[in-house]
Formats: C-alpha cells, sequence, structure tokens
C-alpha cells in the first residue's frame, strides 16, 4: 500500500481501522534497521563528507576545526571516528526529520480537519517510502547492476524528486483530498520543505555527533 496507494494506510489509521494492518512507526522502525544494516545510498545517514559538502557546509568547519584540535587527531582519523558513531546516532534521531517534514505539512493542509498527530503519521509513512524505494531499492539495484559510479549528489536529488512528487501527489488525494491545482502547488512545495527538512536533520545530527564524541 505504501507504493500502490500512498496515504492509504495514514488515512486508515487516522480514521481508527488499524487491525488489518502493520503501524507505519512498525515498518518505519524494521526499514530502518535493514537500512543502516547495508547502507550504501545515504539518506538518513550522513558521512562527515556529505555533511561538509551540504549548503551549510561553511557552517561546520570552525567546530569541526575545534573538535579535530581538541582531540589531537587528524582529519583522516577524525573522519572514521566521526562516520563510525554518526550511524548509531541517525538511528536514534532520524525521527527529528519526521517531525521537521510533518511541521509544513500542518501549514500547507491546515484546513483539511487533520490533527497534528496526523500528519506525523503520514510523514512516517513517506519516510517509509524513502526508506525503501530510496534507500533500499536504489542500493540493491547499484549492487546488483553496477550502477555505483552513476551515483551522485545530482542524480539521488533527481530520484528523490521523481518519487516524492509521485507519493506526495498520490497521497494528497487519498489523506488529504485534495484536487487540481492545489494539489500540484503543494506537492511542488513539500518538495522543497522536504529537501530544507532533510538538511535541518543532517545539520541537527552532525552537531549531535561532534558533542557525543
Amino acid at each position: 500500500y505504501v507504493i500502490k496507494r500512498p496515504g492509504f494506510i495514514s488515512s486508515e489509521f487516522a480514521e481508527g481501522r488499524r487491525v488489518r494492518y502493520m503501524s507505519p512507526l512498525s515498518l518505519f522502525f524494521l526499514l530502518n534497521l535493514v537500512y543502516f544494516l547495508f547502507p550504501l545510498i545515504q539518506l538518513f545517514n550522513a558521512s562527515l563528507n556529505t555533511q561538509l559538502l551540504a549548503p551549510y557546509g561553511d557552517l561546520l568547519e570552525f567546530p569541526l576545526t575545534t573538535k579535530i584540535v581538541s582531540e589531537d587527531l587528524n582529519l583522516a582519523s577524525f573522519t572514521v571516528l566521526y562516520n563510525q558513531k554518526t550511524v548509531g546516532l541517525a538511528k536514534l534521531l532520524v525521527m527529528v526529520y519526521v517531525v521537521l517534514s510533518s511541521l509544513p505539512l500542518y501549514i500547507l493542509y491546515r484546513k483539511k480537519n487533520r490533527y497534528f498527530t496526523d500528519h506525523i503519521t503520514y510523514s512516517v509513512e513517506l519516510a517509509c517510502y524513502n526508506l525503501f524505494v530510496n534507500a533500499l531499492c536504489l542500493t540493491l539495484v547499484t549492487k546488483v547492476f553496477g550502477f555505483g559510479h552513476y551515483v551522485n549528489e545530482l542524480s539521488l536529488t533527481a530520484i528523490f524528486i521523481v518519487t516524492n512528487l509521485y507519493f506526495l501527489v498520490r497521497s494528497g488525494v487519498i489523506f488529504y483530498n485534495e484536487k487540481g491545482w492545489r494539489l500540484v502547488a503543494k506537492s511542488l512545495s513539500m518538495l522543497v520543505f522536504l529537501k530544507i527538512s532533510l538538511e535541518g536533520y543532517r545539520f541537527i545530527l552532525f552537531f549531535i555527533t561532534l558533542w557525543l564524541m
């Protein structure tokens, strides 16, 4: 249902019909576990190199340099330690992304008689979709067909846009009962907010990782 009818499970849970389906949160934690066991595509996890190449990368240089100096390490050694630490923390903090991505939904669909918890449930389903399609399936395809050298920030962004636009449009009809130009406009707006939420989550992840090292 997450792929065939995006938003359907969230709608069922919002209406109280929960017996027949695995909860979005349970599915999320299951997919999250599998994803972090076999990480190739960095979606919710982010290596130090990925963080430094992010739009906010310049803001990280000073605290990063300060931390490296205080630990008396070189960059290469610190990078190894950082990448090991951040993987475990990403599993715990990924719900931060879910909450961040639900905030614009609350604003965009405030007239649709949905509680904030309904938007969070929807965001969890969206995160499940991204874990399955843009992390697990994409990782499998790149490994089986040897497409790993084609995977870069540009190609991942293009895939992210296409796959998430499909989810947002389809689920917008099913979960929010939105139609017409408003559906298209809100779906495109959510694409931007999803990217901002992801970067915000990674930004928070960086500083928590740095703090706990």
